[in-house]
């Protein structure tokens, strides 16, 4: 596994810093070049590379920098995964992926949660963290693609378990309240026969795969 590290940018020259919220159907966006800069702040359709790139030329003129100029992102990690980091890395924006819980959240008074807050609040503190700020937050180890498949294939498992668990419970409580229903009270005999049809409802399934 790698660190997300924005290392290769120097921090004299001037850097686009760019914060993405991910949402499943939304993308909120905020740019900003120094700490005291109001972000702009932008929505696009989510996983819209094509939109996203057109923003980060929009944010370069905007800002006044030149279309070489280095750009580096942050987003936090979550359900997304890891494409967005390689897919940045491979457009050469030097992209931080950061652990939710070690972000700073004020303990005195009401937070106001809204996506564009959360941008503007991720890109600031991206500033400081590329300044030298390093307890700002702490930085996610993105796994190789095959560690990652592995994890997804390792979740994708148990989930299965789980519902096949569930589906065989559902069984046994349907044939407990069938037996119930018809007087049958033997414990033994009622034993028997829902685990004849729990072993047949198994097999079923296994020749269903």
């Amino acid at each position: 596994m790698t660190a997300t590290q924005s290392s290769s940018i120097g921090t004299c020259s001037p850097v686009l810093y760019l914060a993405f919220e991910l949402g499943w159907n939304e993308w909120k966006l905020a740019f900003a070049t120094a700490p005291a800069d109001s972000p702009r702040l932008r929505s696009i359709g989510a996983r819209n590379l094509t939109t996203l790139r057109l923003e980060i030329t929009k944010a370069k003129q905007r800002f006044g920098l030149p279309k070489d100029c280095p750009v580096a992102s942050c987003y936090e990690a979550g359900r997304d995964g890891f494409w967005l980091h390689r897919c940045l890395l491979s457009q050469g924006i030097a992209n931080s992926v950061v652990d939710s819980s070690s972000i700073e959240v004020k303990r005195r008074g009401r937070r106001c949660k809204t996506d564009n807050l959360d941008a503007g609040k991720l890109a600031s503190m991206l500033i400081r963290w590329h300044r030298g700020e390093k307890k700002v937050w702490s930085v996610v180890q993105v796994p190789s693609v095959a560690d990652e498949d592995q994890r997804h294939l390792h979740r994708d498992l148990l989930e299965l378990k789980a519902e096949r668990t569930q589906e065989i419970k559902c069984v046994r409580n349907r044939f407990h309240n069938i037996l119930m229903d018809n007087n049958l009270r033997h414990n033994t005999y009622r034993t028997l026969i829902i685990r004849n049809y729990t072993r047949c409802y198994r097999s079923q399934k296994k020749s269903k795969c």
